[in-house]
């Protein structure tokens, strides 16, 4: 992707202009109430500016999955209420995302008004990408300025098809996205370091093999650990492994020698017989997991040594969790990693950038998550980029 060809809309005359403005206010509701805002207080800032220069503001945005059209349970009209107490303005919500009841909606709209159309899932031409469903929406407005980073991994009508019919721009959650992610992975101050934890190997194959042709250091925690150790003849008792990945763990290892990248295992781990809140746990050496027993966090030498490379690193790329910290008390090498990652941060001497859901929650429930460089709400997006994949809706933008 050429991203130097990314244009904002900074400087841009958008007096009067319909600005169809796609976000991503895909976001945890429950009984019609929005329950995480997240994602709509990173979009405040791009509305306000927009609406300050005077631009007429039509919100584009999935909800959800709803099966072969509209349904109360997937309608943004809830999501419209809560966005317009974060805007501080009345929020409009037109009852449809194309044709006239949309186009009543815009047209109404006056220099600095914002409205919200109806999920544009409830048409197929969207996750089809249609040309025809493209066109349509693109009636709708002047230009289209593209703040979904989060939905960016995806082709659909309305984060590449609309980019074929109407002058198109990058919106600022969108640049702080790509900036952060540059930073930390394509032009990055070194020596980098890659935090990768969760459960499985399988799920992140594709993002461990790029990140070891771009990282210095790559530290490996969580359930996937122990397939990494198991391939290397380690016992792990009961833990979560995946032995069928084997030898994709040794490739990994392999690529990791001939590119110059130290992978860092945990050398100690805690252990339990039961997987619950308080259960009892000992600290135990790698080499020395009781047969009965299981691996749920790294241990206090593995948390010592992974510190130490965090500081003598001046960039770090953090996704998954070193065990299970959802669970007391196996969060304590999770929680201490991220800690020492939030002062080197807070002291300027690391760059960190986050972001996954596991990841996020860990860093919240480790009280740090607003100490980090930057930390991503982008989900599939996020782990995408990790990957080395083309983003089409970013990739639409650079055209």
């Amino acid at each position: 992707m050429k991203l130097e060809n990314l244009k904002t809309t900074a400087g841009i005359d958008v007096a009067g202009k319909r600005v169809l403005y796609r976000a991503d206010l895909n976001v945890p509701t429950k009984e019609g109430r929005v329950t995480d805002a997240t994602r709509l207080e990173r979009i405040v800032a791009g509305l306000e500016d927009l609406s300050r220069r005077g631009a007429r503001i039509a919100i584009l945005s999935h909800f959800g999955r709803p099966k072969g059209g509209p349904d109360k349970e997937n309608s943004l009209e809830p999501v419209a209420a809560e966005l317009a107490k974060l805007v501080g303005q009345p929020v409009r919500f037109g009852s449809d995302c194309v044709g006239g009841a949309a186009a009543a909606i815009v047209d109404g709209l006056k220099p600095g008004e914002i409205a919200v159309l109806e999920n544009t899932r409830f048409h197929k031409g969207e996750e089809k990408n249609d040309p025809a469903f493209a066109a349509e929406v693109a009636k709708l407005g002047d230009l289209f300025v593209n703040d979904a980073f989060s939905a960016a991994h995806r082709a659909h009508a309305t984060t590449e098809g609309l980019t074929h019919h109407l002058p198109s721009y990058a919106g600022p959650l969108m640049m702080e996205e790509i900036t952060a992610l540059s930073r930390a992975l394509e032009k990055p101050e070194r020596p980098t370091a890659a935090v990768v934890g969760g459960a499985k190997v399988s799920t992140k194959i594709p993002i461990l093999t790029n990140l070891v042709a771009k990282v210095d250091k790559l530290i490996i925690g969580g359930g996937m650990a122990n397939t990494f150790l198991q391939s290397m003849g380690v016992m792990v008792g009961q833990s979560l492994s995946e032995p069928e990945f084997h030898a994709t763990a040794r490739e990994i290892m392999t690529a990791a020698k001939e590119k110059g990248c130290e992978i860092v295992l945990p050398s100690d781990a805690v252990v339990a017989r039961e997987f619950k809140a308080g259960a009892v746990s000992e600290t135990v050496s790698v080499h020395a997991v009781p047969m009965d027993a299981m691996i749920l966090d790294i241990g206090p030498a593995s948390i010592q040594h992974m510190t130490a490379v965090l500081r003598g690193c001046r960039t770090l790329l953090w996704n998954g969790p070193m065990g299970a910290f959802e669970i007391s008390p196996f969060g304590e090498g999770t929680f201490t990693l991220a800690r020492e990652a939030a002062v080197l941060t807070k002291a300027g001497t690391l760059v960190s950038v986050a972001g996954g859901g596991d990841t996020v929650a860990a860093l919240n429930a480790a009280g740090v998550a607003s100490d980090f460089s930057y930390i991503s709400t982008a989900g599939g997006a996020f782990l995408e980029w990790l990957e080395g994949k083309e983003l089409p809706g970013v990739a639409a933008l650079t055209r």
